[in-house]
Order: structure tokens, then sequence, then C-alpha cells
């Protein structure tokens, strides 16, 4: 496809909505814009962004390739001219001699930094295409560790037959080091140990883009549209994840948690800078030998560093390469990053600041494509937001005063300082949800309530205002004392806490009485002779979490509180006991932290299925973090599938006449409920294969379907499409949709028996978002009401009056108002978007409340969907027009 100049390869012929989603977002990218980019799911998005994107990345490269030769050029034209004018020219001019010099010595500045950027461009060019070509390398990596396997596993059979000494000198790695708080020198990277290896690995980061989606199955996906994309050959693409889902060493793998794999690792790259360090010369201290992670040598890195530029491969085929490579997939992804041309993560990497500098990701003149960016404002504010109970403060004091008392002797003063501060920012929390340190806060009652508070006024209430918590966040980020205390926990009370017995009184079990005891009083109540093995179970997993240190959870919380006063509010949340009350730190503008990535990237591209409604959204998150209306390109394509292909329906009235109103005072009528039954009882009528009917809350979904038992709709109901419900737990979902779609395989439409399966879901639930209802099992999506979020919840209500206070009215709407309006279309959007995957699907949508025919609210659909969507104030022509549309569907097949 040619316009414009501009050529886009696409793997087959593009649709026109295709063609121009590349177009407008090849201009957005050249002319460093914002972009929301609207493109209904089954329109090819994906592959659109990718040719678009990349095409656009291959001019900038190949422009910047001819502008910089003849710079060069230039440059050395203009040095051999003035060299000769120079000889030419008397020296008796003194001024002009020392200006001629400056200005040459600019020029020979210029050509010589032109000449070194275009010997490393050479220099990774070739090597890319040394790694494409040269297959016989691979078989030559593939022998070399199959070796160094075996060499493993004769030093594990080694190390097992090793006894661990006793004593002291076993803590050292729990001890924190000195510590100095106004040390300013830049500390060396523990990366990947010695920093001579590091220089020696870590490249300049070359232009690339940095595509960010919400789940690593989404992200998956778009490797393999990648893959299957014209530029699957000349791309260097690397798929970034977390520990948790990269790690191939199987001694850390099986600690599950992600906190205690991060603190293995971490630990694991420690004891490798110590090693190498000692066998620099420096005295080892006595004790066992510390174990190093096998899968982390400089020179089996940069083997897969190569592999993983070299091809294109997801984060499963990583994992594979990591074995056989015997390296590690998280550190050589992140040594990928600075080459890369396109960098796969979910998008909490690049929006959180702290993972995005741990990660080595620098945005600077980059671009960014957030995907799947419907709820970026939400995610913003959860990322940024915090929570802390009672039960968690109090075990985290009583963790560090044992840790602190233990290593006193060992710990140097300022450490002991900090540690004494933390305490007492720690003791102020807790008296704020009414209790006292030191006391099991299972036992410590307080008076129900919730308070909100700015910032400054809660550290002014906790009695916490005269500590400096910018001083205690470095302190928590250099002294690593989270992950100490973590080790310190996991060592003494990991393996489950018992009883302190008579027998029980040698040295080490005195040390830790104190912490046994703590951790024993916090699940006291739940040890009973008549609790079955069920509840046992779940005890066990209690113990985990017990043992476990929730000091990460309390340096989070820390951190929040440093934020701008006007920016967030501390929630104080009261529950009967100080175990179960809580503080939570409420970020109200995700601006703020969105800032920087608007700032420092060339172009941000916000992409989504749907992106409505979009002026509230530029206004929360672009305008006020300071984007110009000059920098935002807006982009909306419809769908690719025949207008007659969907049927959008608003009804206003039920097959008795009664008005379809769910407010709150209406929903739980029992004529209203009865309305509902009978309008989907017509709908199975006529419908076939799959319905799923989508309620506004699992309260109403409860309450609803219990009414229909009772009045004997369910069983009316079940006699036309066996009823499916959406599941309690997340991990029984794939299962209910397998047996969704198998029985809907199975019923026959003209067998006289089931015609099909009803799902009853629920909006913002399980199956509201990322889930397929294409062809048979969504041929119609059934929205009961509208899902209005609850107005009485205090964070809601401090961010409406938030946004009144710092946003403009628009179009006489407080922004307050629009924000709630925003909240329900949003999810009801992404609920009626589970059905039309793709070009041959179609589907009606039936929207019950007459609530939906208002202008203003019909405006927050679709675009694609609100051109066709009809509103009927009586319920026989809107069910003609179903009966209809399904019989057209019928003979066409026919």
């Amino acid at each position: 496809m040619e316009d414009r100049g501009v050529k886009f390869p696409f793997p087959y012929q593009p649709y026109d909505i295709q063609e121009q989603f590349m177009q407008a977002l090849y201009s957005a990218l050249d002319q460093g814009k914002v972009g929301i980019f609207e493109s209904p799911t089954g329109t090819g998005k994906s592959l659109s962004l990718i040719c678009g994107a990349l095409s656009w990345l291959a001019d900038y490269e190949k422009k910047k390739r001819q502008e910089a030769a003849a710079l060069l050029q230039q440059g050395e034209a203009s040095l051999s001219t003035s060299a000769a004018q120079s000889s030419a020219t008397s020296s008796s001019a003194e001024p002009d001699w020392i200006t001629d010099f400056v200005q040459k010595k600019a020029e020979r500045d210029l050509v010589s930094k032109l000449k070194e950027e275009e010997l490393r461009r050479k220099s990774r060019e070739e090597r890319l295409e040394m790694i494409r070509n040269n297959a016989q390398l691979k078989y030559a990596i593939k022998r070399k560790n199959c070796e160094e396997e075996e060499a493993f596993k004769l030093l594990q059979i080694s190390k097992e037959e090793q006894v661990e000494a006793p004593g002291d000198q076993a803590d050292e790695e729990l001890i924190i080091a000195e510590y100095e708080s106004d040390d300013e020198s830049k500390s060396k990277s523990r990366f990947f140990g010695g920093e001579e290896e590091e220089n020696e690995l870590v490249e300049e980061h070359v232009t690339k883009i940095y595509y960010c989606s919400r789940t690593h199955s989404q992200l998956a996906q778009f490797v393999h549209e990648v893959q299957k994309s014209p530029f699957s050959k000349d791309i260097s693409l690397v798929t970034l994840g977390s520990r948790q889902n990269l790690c191939i060493n199987e001694e850390v793998r099986r600690l599950g948690s992600i906190q205690r794999i991060n603190d293995r690792c971490m630990e694991m790259q420690k004891n490798k800078h110590e090693k190498q360090h000692h066998e620099e010369g420096a005295k080892r201290k006595r004790g066992p030998e510390k174990s190093v992670c096998p899968y982390n040598k400089a020179s089996a890195l940069q083997q897969m560093r190569d592999e993983v530029l070299g091809t294109v491969h997801d984060i499963e085929q990583l994992l594979k390469v990591g074995k056989e490579t015997h390296s590690c997939p998280y550190y050589a992804t992140r040594l990928s990053i600075p080459p890369a041309q396109l960098v796969v993560m979910p998008y909490q990497m690049v929006l959180h600041d702290a993972t995005r500098r741990a990660a080595g990701v620098q945005l600077k003149g980059q671009v960014v494509i957030i995907d799947e960016a419907h709820n970026l404002s939400d995610t913003l504010s959860c990322i940024y937001s915090t929570e802390l109970t009672g039960a968690q403060l109090c075990r985290a004091q009583s963790q560090l005063t044992q840790y602190a008392d233990r290593y006193k002797s060992r710990l140097k003063a300022k450490n002991l300082m900090y540690i004494k501060q933390i305490l007492f920012v720690i003791e102020g929390l807790v008296r704020m949800l009414g209790g006292k340190v030191g006391q099991n806060p299972l036992n410590q009652t307080t008076q129900a309530g919730t308070e909100m508070h700015t910032i400054n006024n809660f550290l002014f209430k906790a009695e916490i205002d005269n500590i400096n918590l910018f001083k205690l966040q470095r302190y928590f980020e250099k002294s690593m004392i989270s992950r100490k205390l973590g080790g310190f926990v996991e060592k003494y009370a990991g393996s489950g806490v018992t009883l302190h017995t008579q027998s029980s009184c040698n040295k080490e079990n005195r040390r830790t009485e104190g912490l046994n005891r703590y951790l024993q009083t916090l699940q006291g109540n739940q040890s009973s002779a008549s609790v079955p093995s069920t509840d046992q179970q779940e005890s066990t997993e209690a113990d985990k979490v017990l043992s476990a240190s929730p000091m990460m959870q309390v340096e989070g919380f820390f951190m929040a509180l440093t934020n701008s006063n006007t920016d967030g509010r501390v929630v104080v949340h009261r529950q009967g006991t100080v175990s179960e009350s809580s503080v939570k730190f409420l970020l109200l503008n995700p601006a703020v932290h969105f800032a920087q990535v608007l700032k420092e990237c060339r172009a941000v591209i916000i992409a989504g299925g749907t992106m409505q409604p979009v002026s509230d959204f530029k206004q929360e998150l672009l305008f006020s973090a300071g984007v110009g209306e000059a920098r935002i390109m807006e982009f909306s394509c419809g769908h690719v599938i025949p207008p007659e292909n969907i049927l959008p329906i608003v009804l206003c009235s039920g097959p008795s006449g009664q008005e379809l109103d769910f407010t709150f005072q209406n929903r739980d009528s029992p004529r209203m409920m009865d309305e509902t039954g009978r309008i989907l009882s017509n709908i199975c009528n006529v419908v076939p294969g799959g319905v799923v009917c989508f309620f506004p809350s699992y309260e109403y979904s409860r309450r609803i379907i219990s009414h229909w038992e009772a009045s004997g709709v369910l069983t009316r109901l079940a006699n036309k499409k066996k009823i499916f419900q959406e599941p309690k737990k997340a991990n029984q979902v794939e299962q209910v949709l397998s047996e969704f779609s198998r029985c809907i395989q199975r019923c026959a439409p003209d067998s006289g028996g089931l015609t099909g399966a009803l799902l009853f879901s629920v909006v913002g639930g399980k199956m509201s978002e990322g889930i397929n209802f294409s062809d048979d099992l969504g041929r119609c999506i059934v929205m009961v009401g509208m899902p209005y979020p609850n107005i009485k919840s205090p964070e809601l209500q401090e961010k409406m009056s938030y946004l009144d206070t710092h946003l403009p009215r628009s179009q006489g709407r407080s922004p307050g108002q629009a924000l709630i309006e925003n909240l329900c279309m949003k999810a009801v959007n992404q609920s009626i978007g589970r059905a039309i995957r793709h070009r041959g699907d179609y589907s009606s949508v039936v929207l019950c409340d007459r609530r939906y025919s208002r202008p203003a609210t019909l405006s927050k659909l679709p675009t694609w969907i609100k051109d066709r969507t009809s509103s009927y104030a009586t319920f026989g022509p809107a069910f003609a027009a179903l009966r209809k549309f399904f019989l057209e569907k019928k003979q066409k097949k026919v």
C-alpha cells in the first residue's frame, strides 16, 4: 500500500481502515504526537500497529543515516577548505587565528563523533547479520553448554555433601552494611557483578519502540503477530517479564511467591559480587560457601543476548533458549534492551518509575505504544496506591524489633538510628488505627469508621511529621532492609511456627522466641480441635503468608506518603479490631506520574478497542500532565463487519409494558425482576447459540437469580438454554467457558430441545474483559441496567471532589459527575465488546434500561455501535427487529 510516499509491508491485502490506521500512526510518530487510537477488536489492530510503527522506525533510521552521512561529508569538506585557507593566510591577525582554531576544533569534534557513531552502527548491524546467518555458532554454543551442564551437576552433588557450619557467621548475609545517607557518589551497579563485566556487556540505546499491554497472554499474542509479519526476519525484539516468569533456576522457582523469588535472586547476585571480590585477593570470612546462580555468567548471558536479538521469541521460547544456553533469561533480556528495536512488556513496567529504572528502560527520545489502554487512568492510580492492614503493621514492628535486638551489637549507629525511625513511624500508623504496638492486634478493639486525610494532615495526626520520609525512602532503597528482614524471618520462622516448649530451650530458640510467639498469636484464634481438613489446608497457606515479612508493603506505603499533598489522600479504615483495620494511600492525580513518560518520549501512542469517552480521558490524563491540544492526535475507525451484522437495541420497556428503570430504588422490585425474566425468555426463544447476560453487580446477580428460582422463571429459561453462571474463583473460569462452549456446539438448532446456553455474568467481573465470545458463543449480549459505581464509597467521593476542584466544567456537568458516567460506560463498552470478534461474525446487543436512550449516554458508546443503535419505547417492535435479524442470518446460511 502506498500513500503520500509511505509504503507499508503487510502479510495480506489490508482493510481500508487498516491502511488509514497505519497512515495516521506513521504521521503521529513522525510528528512526535500523543496519539489516541481506537480500533475495535477483530479489525487487525495489532498488525496495523506493528506494520505502521516498524515502517516508521525503518524510515527514521534510514533518514538518520542519510543526515549523518551528509553532515560528515560537509564537516570533512569544511575541514579541508579551512586547512587550505589557513595555509594561505598570514598568521599576523591573532584574534582571527584564535576564532579559526576554536571553529576547526568544533568541526573536528563533530566529524570524530559522527565517525564513531557510524562505526558503532556498522558494528551492530554486522554482529546481528552474523547471529542470524551463522548456524554453526548456535551448535557450538549448545555443545559448550552441554559440557557446562555436566560440570554443574557434579558441582551440585558435591555441594549436597557439604555440612553447613553453625554459628553467627551464617547470619552475615542478614546484616545491613554501613549506611551513609549523604553519600552522593554513584554506587556500583550489582546487576551482573564486577564493573568490568558490566561495561563489557552494556551497550548504548538505539532508537526503539516500547510496546506495552495488560497481560502476558496479550503480549505473547502480539509477539506471534510480529513473527507472522513481514518484519519478523529483520527486527530485533525482546520480551520482558518478571523473575517469576523468566527464572529457570529450579531452586529459586520453587519458592513460589514473587517476593521470595526476587529476594533469593538478589541474594545470589550479591554473593556473586562478593565471590569475585574475594577472588581478587580480599580475605573471605569464615563460614559456609554462599550459593551463586549458575545461570548468571557473563559469557552465557552474552550468548543468549545475541540469540534473543537475532530471532523473535515469546516468553515460552525464551525459557527454552535459556535452558539450552544455560543462561538466565531474566538478565539476558535486560542486557538485550539497549540494542533492541522493539521491546515488549507489561505496561506496569513502563508506568511505574522505580520498576522502569530497575529494568534498565530508558524513555528519552523513544516511542511508547500502550495497547489495551482503556483503563490507563485506573491502572496508574492502582500502581501508585497502596494499603497496609493493622496485622501487617504490627507484624512488621515485631519483626524489625526482633531483628534490631538480635544484631544491635553488629549494626552501625546510623543503621540503628534509621531502624528506630521506621519503628517510630509504624507505631504512629498503628496508633491512627486505635491500637498499640507490642500487643496482639486481634485482641485490640477499635471504633468502626472511615476517615479521609490529606497527606500533611495525616502525618501531623499520626505525630510523625518530624520524620524526614525522603531520607527514609533513600535508606530503604540503599540498605535493602526489606530484603534483609525477609531473609531473617524466612530463616527463623519460615519453616513453620511451632509452640515454644521446655525441650526447645537452646540458644537459637531463645533468640527467636519472641518472634515465634508473636507470629503464633496472630493465628491463635484459628487453631481449634473442630476445624475440618480443608480449613487446615487454608491455615497452612496462612502460615506461609505469616512467615513472610510485610516490610516491602511498609516501604511502599512510606514511599506513597512522599507524594505531593494535593495529589493523594490517606484513608484510615477502622473495622472493629486493629488487625482488620487499614491505612490506605489513594492517588487522586495519575497525571503526575504519567507526565514523565509523556515528557521524555518522542511520541506516545495510546491504543485500544474502545477508548470512549475520549474527552474526559484527555482532560484527566493529558491536559493535567501538561500536554497541549496541538500535540494530541485522535484516530477512530469503524469495524470491518458489514452494518447488517450487528443489531444494537435500547429497550425502554418490557413485554408487559413495565418501564425499564434499573435505578437503585427500583431494581429490587419484584415487578422489575419478573419483567427482566420475561425479556430474557423472549430473547432465548429467537436467539440461537449463546446468550451472555451481564448484571451490574455480584449482589444484584445473586438477588435476581434467587427471585427467578422461586418464581419459576429460571426453569422456563432452562427449558430453552442450559444455564451457566460466572464462577466465584478465577481458576474455575476456564472450566465454565469450556462447558459453555461444548454445550453450544452439541445443541442442534432445529432439534426442538435446547437451542444453546445462557451465561449469567457481571460487569467488571471475570468474563467482562479479555474473553472471546465469538460466533455462536455470543450471538446476543444482554446488559441489565447501568453499572454505576458505588457513589457512597469514600475513595470515589474524594476523587470526585478532587476533579471538581482541579478540572473545569464541561457541557454543564461537573468533572465528578462525568467521572461516574464515564466509569459506567467504560464498563459497558468492555462487556458488549466480548462479541463480534472477526469480519464474518454477527451479534445483537440488548441494552435493558431507558437511560441508555439519552443522547449523552449514547454518545459514549463506540462510534461503530452508536451509529447502528435503535431505541424502542415498547417491546413489540424491538422483538420483531431481533427476530428478523436472526431469521435473515439463518436464511443466508441455508
